[in-house]
């Protein structure tokens, strides 16, 4: 903590110090009732809390099932980015409660319930992570730097220091979840559960497998499908989809900057999608100036630096954007009171973000989904899985919602493990953002071991 004056005062101060951390670490969880903008108590169950591992503080948000919280499996769930806060998850994809968009006015946006929210049939742990993200913090200087592997390391260890504190849940069905870059985490997550049970470590965790919506998987993989999905999108024409291949040979990535054709079909390429919205290609790009705009810029998107640009709602339905939906986040969480009611830690997170973009974070692990998704497109998910050479038991079909078409289907198997992989028919980045009710039902189905 550095060095203190050797005094009666600084002596006290450094006990007191001390004290309010033990404290903290002590009464790390607290049971949630309101909150600000939600309309009289909550009808579930939210816990709040802190973790530590290591010299992080790791912030989490627990919802119990809605449903059967003594059957009901449990999920720990791992938001993407890296650095997006959990709450994203929360309000905006597979939470019990979203922002009351339409019907905002100013001041501090309202909650409303959500009736397909993965908790009706599921407790979750939404967990921030790594640190940086959200309300976790580090205690050290050091502890900011993190990396794939420290953060999954991490994860893992939150995982079972939380179970040990909730022993009611450790005999229900565990299941690892996250969404766009979390693909790169929760296998490694998931394999450092299935080695501690191995090697006996307790607590004894009883996992029932992992669930990824629109994964990070392969990094070469994922980035080279960009070039054929645009193609198959109509955003690029035959004859340029055709030079790419024949002057790239099919590899989009790290080309060799003496391939002069290679880097000039590409850069023709970038052009015609750059002004694309890659999380959804048929929505409309957030383009709009900052109050203190370089001309030499241009207009910029919000996705860069979201700090710097306006983000009020548009007052002319046809100028939405999604981006204006993500403002109500910042302006929620940064509030004073909301922070009170969930037990965040004064002073530890000055400035909330819903992805936070200055992580000291090293992407170190090796490289080893909706169908409107141009972020991590379902091209390179489908090349991923075809490069396991798995045994298909149960070939591409449709599965229906209310007997209309949701997605497709197909279902693998080798040595007594299966992999399901689904679309959302029409989804973005990443699906269950998109289209919640699709996505509550393919979970339901798959936890429950329903037929998809």
């Amino acid at each position: 903590m550095g060095k203190f004056t050797c005094s009666v005062y600084g002596k006290c101060l450094y006990r007191v110090l001390l004290l309010v951390v033990f404290m903290w670490r002590v009464a790390s969880q607290s049971i949630v009732e309101y909150l600000p903008g939600y309309p009289g108590k909550l009808p579930f169950k939210l816990e709040t809390g802190y973790i530590s591992v290591e010299d992080s503080e790791l912030f989490y948000y627990f919802i119990e099932s809605q449903g059967n919280p003594k059957e009901d499996p449990i999920l720990l769930w791992l938001t993407g980015g890296p650095g997006c806060s959990s709450f994203h998850c929360l309000i905006y994809q597979i939470g019990p409660m979203e922002f009351d968009i339409e019907n905002y006015a100013g001041g501090l946006p309202r909650l409303q319930p959500y009736e397909y929210a993965w908790t009706k049939t599921a407790s979750i742990i939404f967990l921030d992570s790594p640190v940086g993200t959200g309300f976790s913090y580090s205690t050290t200087a050091e502890g900011w730097y993190t990396s794939d592997s420290k953060s999954a390391s991490q994860a893992y260890q939150f995982l079972r220091k939380w179970m040990v504190a909730h022993p009611q849940y450790l005999a229900l069905q565990l299941i690892i979840g996250g969404d766009s870059y979390s693909g790169m985490i929760v296998p490694v997550v998931t394999k450092y559960v299935v080695d501690g049970n191995k090697d006996g470590v307790n607590p004894h965790l009883n996992l029932k497998g992992y669930i990824v919506g629109s994964p990070r998987t392969d990094s070469v993989i994922d980035e080279n499908s960009k070039i054929v999905f645009a193609y198959r999108m109509a955003l690029i024409s035959d004859e340029l989809y055709e030079a790419a291949k024949k002057s790239c040979k099919e590899n989009y990535v790290n080309v060799d900057p003496s391939n002069t054709k290679c880097t000039a079909t590409l850069e023709i390429i970038e052009r015609c999608v750059k002004d694309i919205y890659k999380n959804n290609i048929l929505e409309p790009k957030c383009v709009f100036a900052s109050p203190k705009m370089d001309p030499e810029v241009g207009h910029r998107s919000v996705l860069e630096k979201p700090a710097e640009f306006i983000l009020s709602p548009p007052r002319i339905p046809d100028l939405w954007c999604r981006n204006f939906n993500y403002a109500m986040s910042y302006w929620w969480s940064n509030d004073i009171q909301v922070q009170k009611a969930l037990n965040v830690r004064p002073g530890t997170v000055l400035d909330w973000k819903r992805c936070n973009k200055s992580l000291a974070y090293t992407k170190d692990v090796p490289s080893v989904v909706g169908d409107r998704d141009m972020v991590v497109p379902y091209v390179g998910t489908v090349n991923w899985i075809t490069s396991l050479n798995l045994t298909v038991v149960n070939d591409w079909r449709s599965w229906l919602v209310d007997g209309q078409i949701a997605g497709y289907t197909k279902k693998y198997s080798e040595h007594g493990f299966r992999l399901t992989y689904t679309t959302i028919k029409g989804a973005g980045h990443p699906a269950q953002e998109y289209y919640r009710r699709e996505c509550y039902e393919m979970f339901n189905r798959w936890i429950h071991y329903y037929p998809m």
